[in-house]
């Protein structure tokens, strides 16, 4: 029996998220400039006429990628939770929690984390010669709690995009050991909680 429109638009939906997240991994490990379509067919297992049909040009594909990666959700979750009636210190507490569980959990995460990383990384600083990543949303609302910290006396003294970027590169630096090393130990939330309380926690 033939297969209805509505299930043929599900399986291409089921196929394109599927070469989308499969590539995430792959683009986060391998690096764009020097993949090829053919490389990333055979290490995703995935025909490369197959990934033709889903997207025009390794570009357009990257692009897919950069928006997902984006992590608009991440960042939507930050907002709130620094907006929460809580002290800095919980919400850095919680925050810690979330990263560390969902890179445990997921290389998905852990590929988004290390890609959005590096596309920051590779933007130009703006006029007054600040880096990507300072001018990010994550980074910004990251900041708003260091600040709220820094006022309760919870957070340790200095910039507070500088404590942000150092929060969030440990944060990197374990999202690429989730996805390059075995049987490496992950910290615990109150680790990462140091980089930013007072008295290490």
């Amino acid at each position: 029996m033939p297969k209805s429109p509505e299930r043929c638009a599900e399986l291409r939906g089921e196929m394109r998220a599927r070469i989308l997240r499969e590539s995430l991994r792959y683009f986060a490990r391998n690096g764009f400039a020097g993949t090829r379509i053919a490389d990333l067919a055979r290490g995703i297992g995935i025909a490369q006429g197959t990934i033709y049909r889903y997207f025009d040009s390794k570009e357009d594909l990257f692009a897919a990628l950069r928006e997902l990666a984006a992590n608009g959700d991440d960042v939507r979750e930050l907002k709130l939770l620094a907006r929460l009636p809580l002290t800095a210190k919980a919400k850095i507490g919680r925050l810690s929690a979330s990263i560390l569980g969902r890179l445990a959990d997921d290389e998905l995460f852990a590929a988004s984390v290390v890609l959005n990383t590096q596309l920051m990384l590779e933007e130009e600083p703006d006029a007054d010669g600040r880096p990507a990543p300072y001018r990010s949303e994550l980074y910004a609302h990251t900041a708003r709690i260091v600040e709220q910290g820094q006022r309760e006396g919870s957070v340790v003294a200095g910039d507070p995009l500088k404590l942000a970027d150092y929060y969030w590169g440990v944060a990197y630096l374990y999202a690429l050991k989730r996805l390059f090393t075995a049987g490496y130990a992950m910290i615990d939330a109150a680790d990462l909680d140091r980089t930013l309380l007072k008295g290490g926690r």
